[in-house]
């Protein structure tokens, strides 16, 4: 399938963002790991302390702040992960989705607009079978297709929604986290561990949002920095930021373009796709006989015009390739990943999948 529609003239308009525009946009980005870091945050947009303070709890209050937390990368912390995509009859998608979800180390799960109608993400420890997992999955749920769909390239990962409603479809900027930055064979320290337990919780939005990862790891500020640059330079920490629920903020529509670009040609254009600031995932996945499709687009949009307009924006500009449009038409489960749970390990004993090693 190839989907087309016409691209509005999206220029941005000369309108001047407000601090609180700015702000939102800004701790996207990420937050600095120093001792007040709203304060320094607020300067840079025109606010007071208290006033970025106040917006930040009003739009948590709201439900369109999801939380504010580290970024990890998955692989570069030993756990192995993978898109996982699986057909099932009609009437026991519903089922199916939920006994997908109750696995601790499934963090996304949708049904989508296509054959493949189930898909979700699974991450799990160094020690433990991903393939083994995902097979089991495929038993329980009474899928009658699954698929692993494994990142073979990264191009670009980085949510960030434009607040302001301000910035053109096919505005760019450079991919801030790519398969460059990742280092597999990095050793994991008892330090990092520490580290990832206190930073992938939902920290306060207070004055001093990191008192309680210094209290907890018994490092102070400016160690809990340096460690923190040692991860980034790794790899293992790609940021601290805030993450907005892309629903509440008004982004209500995504799209997946998924493309058929030759393999001659993926690591030119996967690198063209991931210069729209727009696309937030940018990926080489497999391929199959039924699945033609070699890199996969993530954009989302305050309507499915604007998302569809992105991916035609990407089609028109660097990607005249054949090209299908696969959209979440329910959402079983949406969460934060987290590491090193006792309960991922018990599913894992409850199933008697057997640790590699």
């Amino acid at each position: 399938m190839t989907a087309t529609v016409s691209t509005p003239d999206r220029a941005a308009p000369a309108t001047v963002p407000t601090p609180r525009e700015l702000l939102l946009n800004r701790i996207q980005k990420d937050i600095p790991l120093i001792r007040r870091p709203y304060a320094a945050l607020a300067e840079e947009v025109g606010l007071s302390e208290a006033e970025a303070l106040a917006i930040l709890r009003e739009v948590k209050a709201e439900g369109v702040l999801r939380q504010v937390s580290a970024i990890f990368d998955t692989r570069t912390l030993g756990y192995q992960s993978s898109l996982v995509a699986a057909v099932y009859e009609g009437d026991q998608l519903d089922a199916g989705a939920e006994i997908v979800s109750q696995h601790p180390g499934v963090s996304h799960n949708y049904r989508r607009n296509h054959d493949f109608n189930l898909w979700y993400t699974i991450a799990v420890p160094p020690e433990s079978d991903l393939e083994a997992h995902v097979q089991r999955l495929h038993e329980l749920s009474g899928a009658k297709l699954t698929r692993l769909m494994p990142t073979l390239h990264l191009y670009k990962i980085g949510v960030e929604f434009d607040m302001t409603g301000k910035e053109a479809w096919n505005a760019k900027s450079q991919p801030q986290y790519t398969s460059a930055q990742r280092n597999i064979g990095y050793s994991v320290t008892d330090t990092d561990r520490k580290f990832v337990v206190a930073f992938q919780r939902d920290l306060p939005i207070t004055e001093e949002p990191y008192a309680d990862a210094c209290a907890e790891t018994g490092l102070s500020i400016a160690e809990l920095a340096a460690h923190a640059e040692q991860m980034k330079a790794a790899g293992a920490l790609r940021r601290i930021s805030a993450v907005f629920k892309h629903q509440s903020a008004g982004f209500t529509f995504n799209a997946m373009g998924v493309w058929a670009v030759p393999q001659a040609q993926v690591a030119e254009i996967g690198q063209a796709m991931a210069s729209f600031k727009a696309v937030s995932h940018c990926y080489l996945r497999p391929t199959y006989p039924e699945w033609p499709y070699t890199i996969f687009t993530m954009v989302h949009g305050r309507s499915k015009e604007e998302a569809f307009g992105k991916i035609q924006a990407i089609f028109d500009e660097v990607a005249p390739f054949d090209h299908a449009i696969l959209y979440s038409t329910k959402e079983y489960k949406k969460v934060r990943l987290e590491f090193y749970k006792p309960e991922f390990y018990e599913w894992e004993a409850a199933q008697k999948l057997t640790p590699q090693g």
